[in-house]
């Protein structure tokens, strides 16, 4: 980071570990608690003990740092985006490097991003990063799963990030964290819906910041970024946001939506699954049952349930015209 900072390069770190850093500190070994309440008190505890390992390190190579403690409704509403997008900013001006955290003291489990990597892709779009960087212990996505197979090779690129790579990802990586492969490529897709180009990495490659900025054939696993880039607000429905249920629509619903990027009308629904409140997220399927898009419902599956396939002139009185607004949807898939 410093010789990144000595070539005129600004630079953010999201850091993990207040968690692991609290537990040795109240005597507790083995694997991460399961309780909410005892890891937001544990994280208490060791988020101190975290930022003085990273204020000595730094220290140490003649930078300053400065704490940046993030919830996910500081991505969601816009003053709140605005003022986090003004302080990582000023701190960077001021050659700064700010280390980002999510605020796991106070953070609820229904409401939180859940993970550093994901955290990491949602900064690269509020700071408008050129690269994001993810380490890890693996020298980058490899073709087989080391854990199972030792044969895989290093996968130099990515073009999209689909299905099967999902799968060949596997799982959470270790007791202490709640990270893994797969987390990193699905920070590693959001960064790409926000037109950053993205680095998987190993953490202990010498140079690996470097040679990630430079373009360095190797280096680990390049995620080429979007040609279209979505606002943070969409990336937060896309990605961050649990589906509460889903509709079905026809054909030419599907096309309006994709082709011509309209809101969802009642006319085009022909299906409503699972129970969910107005404001909810939903995921929107074609006829055939595959998931194209996601969005903020604007009423209860019950009442649209009663409206489905009308046209607006014969919805009740009062009700939305729109099941989901454009403004509230992203198509995910072509």
């Amino acid at each position: 980071m410093a010789a990144l900072r000595s070539q005129g390069h600004k630079v953010v770190v999201v850091t993990s570990g207040a968690i692991a850093a609290g537990l040795p500190s109240l005597g507790l070994s083995g694997r991460r608690p399961a309780d909410i309440v005892m890891l937001q008190a544990v994280a208490a505890v060791g988020q101190s003990r975290l930022m003085r390992v990273w204020d000595d390190t730094m220290a140490r190579h003649g930078l300053v740092s400065g704490q940046v403690l993030l919830v996910p409704v500081d991505f969601v509403n816009r003053g709140r985006y605005l003022n986090a997008q003004g302080t990582l900013r000023k701190l960077l001006d001021l050659g700064v490097v700010p280390v980002v955290n999510e605020n796991d003291a106070v953070a609820d489990d229904e409401i939180r991003l859940g993970d550093n990597d994901r955290l990491s892709a949602f900064v690269a779009n509020l700071v408008g990063a050129d690269l994001l960087v993810l380490l890890t212990d693996a020298p980058g996505v490899l073709s087989a799963d080391p854990r199972l197979d030792a044969s895989g090779s290093l996968i130099g690129e990515i073009v999209e990030i689909d299905h099967e790579l999902e799968a060949l990802a596997g799982g959470t990586g270790t007791d202490r964290g709640s990270g893994g492969m797969a987390t990193k490529l699905a920070a590693a897709k959001i960064a790409a819906w926000s037109g950053v180009r993205v680095v998987i990495a190993g953490a202990d490659r010498l140079g690996v910041l470097e040679g990630a900025v430079r373009g360095e054939g190797g280096i680990g696993t390049v995620v080429r970024p979007r040609d279209r880039r979505l606002t943070a607000r969409k990336l937060w429905i896309a990605f961050a946001v649990h589906a509460a249920g889903s509709i079905v629509v026809d054909a030419g619903a599907r096309r309006a939506l994709v082709e011509r990027q309209t809101s969802l009308l009642p006319a085009g629904v022909v299906d409503v699954k699972g129970e969910f409140d107005a404001e909810a997220a939903v995921e929107i399927c074609a006829p055939d049952g595959h998931v194209f898009a996601k969005g903020l419902v604007q009423m209860a599956a019950g009442d649209l349930r009663d409206v489905a396939g009308r046209h607006t002139k014969d919805l009740p009185d009062g009700m939305a015209h729109e099941v989901v607004h454009r403004d509230d949807l992203v198509v995910t898939l072509p």
